[in-house]
């Protein structure tokens, strides 16, 4: 079984075997080590999920960021402030394009009230984007007009990573290879692919279950520098929420699908 906590784990030790430095996205653009692995986490759902991927992490040594929306779901103070006090570096995933129906002035006033919100907890240094599938709005839009630089965000993934020279791998659409699933998750157009030069040499490595993302780890064949994204209410041991979220995630796709076509 695939998308399992058990799995995670499994994921999170064949990669520490790699001998990469897991680092906070924030770190990661102010100091990247030249070997390195960024735990990304969106916090769409399910906030306790997420507190027991930063538990674990933490038992293994590992430091992860997590990216939180200002939504019932997702926005917990106390969750919030565990998750910080573990180590972890904690982000504004932004959706006010959406929430303000495109208007993209009061986007922005609703964008900075709530990182202030957020900064009466903890420091927030970095953002992220939520992709709202069924939304006509795509948030990155509200950096078409302003500068998040000015309000001391020093990064947002999809506009401040190289991603030809760092290898992007999310979990969207339940699965390592969802880019036909996917609306907005997405970095270029060989999203999920990598070309890995040895030489003349060329390899394309595409993964679609987290196994196969584990086999490449223990065989050396992941690159030197990766992001990965995480949607941790996708991921439970228990039967009965697992099926519930095949089932939800899988009906979900076949309109993602007709959305991307």
């Amino acid at each position: 079984m695939d998308f399992t906590v058990t799995k995670y784990k499994q994921l999170l030790s064949a990669l520490k075997a790699g001998n990469y430095i897991f680092q906070p996205y924030a770190d990661f653009i102010e100091s990247p080590a030249e070997r390195a692995i960024i735990l990304r986490h969106d916090v769409d759902g399910k906030k306790m999920n997420s507190l027991l991927f930063a538990r674990m992490q933490t038992e293994a040594g590992l430091n992860g960021t997590y990216y939180f929306r200002v939504a019932p779901k997702s926005y917990d103070e106390d969750v919030i402030s565990e998750i910080a006090s573990l180590g972890h570096e904690i982000g504004y995933h932004y959706e006010t394009m959406d929430t303000a129906h495109g208007d993209v002035d009061e986007a922005y006033d609703v964008f900075c009230r709530n990182l202030e919100m957020f900064r009466e907890l903890v420091p927030i240094k970095t953002i992220c984007m939520h992709g709202s599938p069924l939304s006509k709005h795509d948030n990155r839009d509200l950096w078409k007009k302003y500068d998040y630089k000015t309000l001391g965000i020093i990064a947002e993934p999809y506009f401040d990573i190289d991603f030809k020279k760092v290898l992007y791998l999310t979990d969207t659409g339940r699965r390592w290879d969802g880019e036909k699933v996917s609306v907005r998750d997405k970095v270029n157009k060989e999203h999920g692919i990598w070309n890995m030069e040895h030489g003349s040499e060329v390899k394309s490595l595409k993964f679609h279950s987290t196994d196969d993302i584990i086999q490449a780890a223990k065989t050396g064949k992941l690159p030197d520098k990766i992001m990965l994204t995480f949607h941790p209410q996708r991921w439970n041991d228990k039967p009965i929420p697992w099926v519930k979220e095949l089932v939800f995630q899988n009906a979900k796709n076949i309109v993602k699908r007709m959305i991307v076509k």
